[in-house]
């Protein structure tokens, strides 16, 4: 069994909480929150776990193996940081790091102590993009040419980091899965409207083999949306994740085009099939996500999710800020 201290009982922390306290596997030690109200919470709905405001109890405690940090990112670092020195494999909620030197610190870090580090790229572990992983490796789509999503809802806003930072890090960690490669230059515009981040973004992202992918996160949509079009040679793809059913439906559509001799005979042929929706395993993809975690610690492997596919995230974010300062000038990885 491995036992947690979690810090951070805000938004996601309960969730985190929850799902670890339901797993066989797992035992919840102790729960850290500066609010009271927080801790006041926990008590309530476990009685049996200890509560606190200071962290470092935590770090410290010999009967805790892993530290789940789900708190804001400018503190993932330093709790992160004690949390290896003191000898506990890490949980670290997105975004791994506030900038790419503090990741490969904690990557180095971790690989001395021999701990596991896991980013909480939740995604990874739906349904949805674990059969859409399995379609591309399976060449269902052919040639990949595009990823498109939109990723908007009326806040909610945050004081310490844009809209980039807090949605962004869902899709890029998913291209990051799904296409195993890394993109050679990223372009992005935003504008700020209601305090000094951005609130609405559009992101680029240029891969080898004319691979495009396209972001767009805002904070300032009347209307939630969470929509993600997948297009290859062979078949499209399109990924509601607000469906309660149907989340992906894969069209057999697609184009081909010749050419004959003669400037002007260029003949477009369009194909048009069936749509059809495979089935999409119903979990909660955390749970999945925790139980993998624990799987990886006690068997010494490493996660999909692991310190290095934060890494690659954070860069993309701090090449996608560079770029909306540049006015959408393109940055190359």
């Amino acid at each position: 069994m491995v036992k947690f201290g979690v810090v951070g009982y805000g938004y996601w922390g309960p969730n985190v909480v929850r799902n670890l306290d339901h797993l066989e596997e797992a035992e919840v030690v102790a729960v850290c929150d500066k609010s009271a109200a927080a801790r006041k919470k926990v008590a309530r709905v476990y009685p049996d776990v200890r509560v606190t405001d200071n962290a470092a109890e935590l770090m410290s405690s010999p009967e805790i193996d892993a530290i789940a940090v789900v708190t804001p990112v400018w503190t993932h670092y330093e709790l992160a940081k004690a949390a290896l020195q003191n000898g506990k494999h890490v949980f670290v909620e997105k975004p791994f790091t506030s900038n790419a030197d503090q990741a490969q610190e904690l990557i180095d870090l971790a690989a001395r102590k021999k701990l596991k580090i896991m980013v909480d790229h939740t995604f990874l572990f739906t349904g949805a993009v674990t059969k859409i992983k399995q379609l591309l490796q399976d060449g269902a789509l052919g040639k990949l040419y595009y990823y498109d999503s939109t990723r908007v809802n009326l806040g909610l806003f945050q004081h310490d980091v844009n809209v980039v930072w807090d949605l962004a890090p869902h899709d890029l960690s998913i291209i990051d899965y799904l296409l195993q490669r890394t993109p050679e230059a990223i372009s992005a515009t935003g504008q700020t409207h209601l305090n000094s981040h951005e609130d609405i973004a559009f992101i680029t992202l240029y891969f080898p083999d004319k691979v495009i992918a396209h972001i767009n996160v805002n904070w300032l949509s009347p209307v939630k949306v969470r929509t993600t079009l997948i297009g290859g040679e062979k078949k499209m793809l399109v990924w509601n994740d607000l469906e309660a059913d149907e989340k992906i439906k894969i069209y057999d559509k697609g184009v081909k085009v010749t050419s004959r001799e003669g400037l002007y005979d260029l003949l477009v042929h369009y194909r048009s099939g069936d749509m059809w929706a495979p089935q999409i395993e119903q979990i909660e993809a955390l749970t999945r996500e925790l139980t993998y975690f624990i799987a990886c610690i006690t068997k010494d492997e490493a996660p999909i999710n692991n310190g290095e596919a934060g890494l690659r995230v954070v860069k993309m974010l701090e090449a996608a800020n560079r770029s909306i300062g540049k006015r959408g000038e393109l940055v190359y990885l």
